[in-house]
């Protein structure tokens, strides 16, 4: 059980093409949470090229990695855990790749890894269109055309803390996060790039949602903006305590930076006076 409060940065920022930028944008927004005194700090998923999947599927790169690699050493050197986002792992299958968040402890040793398992095909309204609109073509998104589903249910420890991970979309399905509470989890933390056109409606709605079923914090890093490929992400990443209320949330799709306190004390007030958890029943 948690028994130490700890500070917590979700970084938000709108990816391109270029990994170059993208990786210098994303090592300084983690030296910002490190030195306003974030203690964990959380990536977006797949901030080092965002777009068409097909093409961050191409640069995938293996895990450990070059990438990888550089954030270990960033991790190491503020001395933090970094929940170093997600990226197109290389996996066996030519043309396809697994979208895989990893996380490095404060001396750069990767303490866990997760291939998200829920894949996005969907058919969202255009841009600037409600979900009610007609007489417009949908935006097609295929996730499963590039990426691999994982397979595994990931939970972690690390400053006194046990932590779930997810992926985005993976928001959406609840038995994923009954897992990691089943396991212990007393935060999740989740990478994403939700789309504008469901964030909108959905995202705050789902991260509340998780947070209250499983009496837990939710951590949740995603892109804003603009994108390549006619994508938009909706931002707004947010730090939600287990009785669901936002603690802390940045309020568009702006580059910036989220910080928060995940209390002991919270966790266990809420555990206790509301024993859910242990009314289960299978």
């Amino acid at each position: 059980m948690m028994n130490h409060d700890r500070i917590v940065a979700a970084v938000q920022m709108g990816s391109g093409p270029d990994w170059v930028a993208n990786q210098a944008k994303a090592s300084r927004l983690v030296e910002e949470a490190a030195a306003r005194g974030a203690q964990l700090v959380v990536l977006p998923e797949l901030w080092r090229c965002y777009g068409p999947l097909a093409k961050a599927a191409n640069q995938a790169e293996p895990m450990p990695g070059p990438i990888t690699d550089s954030f270990a050493e960033l991790a190491a050197r503020l001395g933090i855990v970094l929940c170093a986002g997600s990226f197109a792992e290389q996996s066996p299958q030519t043309g396809k790749a697994w979208n895989s968040a990893i996380v490095f402890d404060a001396a750069g040793c990767e303490i866990a890894r997760y291939r998200k398992r829920h894949l996005f095909d969907a058919d969202l309204p255009p841009i600037g269109s409600s979900t009610s609109a007609t007489g417009s073509s949908p935006q097609r998104l295929r996730e499963s055309d590039s990426m691999l589903a994982g397979d595994d249910v990931c939970t972690f420890s690390a400053l006194g803390i046990t932590f779930g991970l997810a992926i985005c979309y993976d928001l959406r399905f609840p038995e994923l996060f009954r897992e990691h509470s089943a396991a212990g989890a007393e935060a999740i933390l989740l990478p994403a790039a939700f789309t504008y056109a469901t964030g909108r409606d959905h995202w705050q709605v789902l991260l509340r949602a998780r947070a209250i079923e499983n009496q837990c914090y939710v951590v949740a890093a995603n892109q804003g903006g603009e994108h390549p490929g006619g994508l938009r992400s909706y931002g707004h990443s947010a730090i939600i305590d287990p009785w669901g209320e936002i603690v802390a949330e940045l309020a568009s799709e702006e580059e910036g930076i989220v910080l928060a306190t995940l209390s002991a004390a919270r966790v266990g007030e809420v555990r206790m006076r509301l024993p859910a958890l242990k009314h289960r029943r299978d």
